[in-house]
């Protein structure tokens, strides 16, 4: 199977700062608390009129123009997400609308909460060895403000709003993102009950267990990585965790010796924003000019399902 490489990334955040000093008025907790915790200090939350749809869309266009890839050129279209404006229509029909992608390519969404991005990796590198057009539009997209429960003070710190996206390309020996994903069905430890269901549909989380979960299975992902790639940490350029808590990422460049220069971290300004936070660091860090062309990077992800997974994906 040829691989993919990622040619473009964007990203759209909502315009609504909230500081912890913000949550202080509305829930018992201090700006102390969270960051020894979690090492959050603000995240971001849609203001009114701001939709899931529309975070999709801005990080979308701007992976096109970074790539240099136009609408017509993408075979496959995927958002990973849990939180879509609608069930149906899917967030990625609409962003195929809004875009004009080509009406014959499959687009949807794919739920596998906060490893969502690095599951619809994997998939757009199946889809398109099966396609005549051979660049993919991957999105990680949550508007998780409005699923917050806000009578428990340990959970409703955590999340916020966003959206990364990346262009990828296909081609004929390209290596693969040597993917590993799995899931463990758990319906306990955290979950969002669906519509009809008679229970609100907020997110409920174990954090204790959630965190020991994710402390395991972040490192069992590196392994199997670089043991399916065929490569080393060393050969490594960058690593990239998802944003869920400062203190995971922290055991894992511990354990793995990762050199400051070669880790990133912006949950202290986003707060986890699940299937987006992945892609959000990977614009960041393309922006900043800390990987391009060239660059090796070894993603990891975590979450409810409970999921797992990771990839070694190159830029092309």
């Amino acid at each position: 199977m040829n691989g993919i490489k990622i040619r473009g990334t964007g990203r759209g955040l909502p315009g609504r700062l909230v500081t912890n000093r913000d949550l202080e008025n509305i829930v018992d907790t201090s700006d102390d608390w969270i960051v020894s915790r979690t090492g959050i200090r603000t995240r971001r939350y849609c203001a009114p009129g701001e939709t899931l749809s529309g975070l999709a869309a801005s990080a979308a266009r701007r992976a096109l123009e970074d790539a240099g890839v136009s609408p017509a050129e993408i075979g496959a279209c995927i958002v990973a997400t849990l939180s879509a404006d609608t069930l149906v229509p899917a967030a990625a029909c609409l962003l195929q609308r809004e875009l004009d992608l080509p009406p014959d390519i499959p687009c949807f969404d794919l739920n596998a909460a906060c490893t969502g991005f690095l599951f619809a990796l994997h998939t757009m590198e199946c889809l398109l060895n099966a396609s005549p057009r051979k660049f993919g539009l991957v999105v990680g997209a949550e508007n998780l403000s409005r699923l917050i429960n806000w009578e428990d003070r340990g959970t409703c710190i955590l999340f916020g709003d966003g959206a990364g996206a990346a262009v990828v390309e296909c081609r004929e020996g390209w290596p693969s993102i040597s993917a590993v994903t799995g899931c463990h069905g758990n319906d306990a430890l955290l979950r969002v009950p669906g519509a009809g269901t008679g229970e609100r549909s907020l997110i409920s989380m174990e954090g204790t267990r959630v965190f020991k979960f994710a402390v395991e299975a972040v490192p069992w992902c590196m392994d199997q990585v670089l043991k399916k790639s065929g490569r080393t940490a060393a050969e490594v350029d960058f690593f990239v965790f998802h944003q869920a808590n400062a203190r995971i990422i922290d055991l894992a460049v511990r354990k793995y010796r990762i050199p400051p220069e070669k880790y990133y971290k912006n949950i202290a300004e986003y707060g986890n924003t699940s299937a987006a936070s992945i892609p959000l660091v990977l614009s960041e860090l393309r922006e900043q000019g800390r990987i391009g062309p060239g660059s090796r990077v070894l993603a990891v992800g975590f979450g409810g399902g409970l999921t797992w997974g990771g990839c070694l994906i190159e830029f092309a």
